[in-house]
């Protein structure tokens, strides 16, 4: 018997990176798998190489009504909603004096509040289903320290760590394990653009800020999304039961708490 077996999974931002190497594990566990993402043309591809197993739906976190409306579709293809991975994410870096309005609202809707009114409507129908759950909010080690030039990423990362301890001291009383994964550095598409970013800021010709980093890592390399998966299997299975409201660093020793 796989760990997942009959399990029901929506996971955001899943057509890429971390939520596509989740989506791909839970379905090699046994779970049938929900690939939401803003990008539905590449979620379905996603879905198609990944199997029977996993279907696609479109979901801008940002936004309530396709909060909404993502679960609703969510519920008609599963049946039900056991697992829910907050994983839809987006990165920013500038200097505090060159920070707008503009950009923190919208980090802050997507990283922020986008995970908190994607639990929020996940946990209503898990509460209905009255079979518990579990919800694994994807952190990062920047939720853990501050950034000189990622000012706004971290405060985002760290809002969502207090949620998830938030949350699962309160939904741990109908069955909702609430946890999170704080990961370190994970190479894949999206660096390409976290890098041109510093390369921009920091004067650095493209590349060097991704070597400088690889370096750095005590594990001798940066992540790859599968290196998470483990955690993330681990926090959406019946062993992590008694485990509530916390978050778990996989970044290959750069940070320790």
């Amino acid at each position: 018997m796989t760990r997942l077996d009959g399990k029901r999974a929506l996971i955001t931002g899943a057509a890429r990176g971390i939520g596509r190497a989740f989506a791909q594990r839970y379905v090699d566990e046994g779970a049938q798998v929900i690939i939401a993402d803003i990008d539905l043309s590449r979620a379905q591809a996603t879905a198609s190489e990944i199997g029977p197993d996993a279907s696609a739906i479109e979901m801008d976190v940002s936004d309530q009504a396709s909060i909404e409306a993502a679960v609703t579709q969510a519920l008609s293809i599963l049946g039900g909603i056991d697992i829910l991975v907050n994983n839809a994410a987006v990165f920013t870096a500038d200097p505090i004096v060159d920070i707008t309005r503009k950009d923190y609202s919208q980090i802050f809707d997507i990283n922020v509040a986008g995970t908190l009114f994607t639990m929020q409507a996940v946990a209503r129908v898990m509460i209905e289903q009255k079979q518990g759950g579990k919800i694994i909010n994807m952190a990062s080690q920047a939720g853990r320290r501050g950034e000189a030039l990622v000012a706004v990423y971290c405060a985002t990362k760290a809002a969502v760590i207090s949620l998830t301890q938030s949350a699962g001291l309160n939904l741990i009383e109908h069955g909702i394990n609430v946890n999170a994964i704080a990961p370190g550095v994970v190479d894949g598409e999206h660096w390409e653009g976290v890098d041109a970013q510093f390369a921009r800021l920091e004067g650095k010709a493209q590349g060097e800020k991704k070597r400088e980093v690889d370096a750095g890592v005590p594990a001798g390399r940066m992540a790859t999304p599968e290196d998470l998966t483990g955690m993330a299997v681990f926090l959406a299975s019946s062993e992590s039961d008694y485990i509530v409201a916390q978050c778990y660093n996989v970044d290959g020793g750069q940070w320790m708490s």
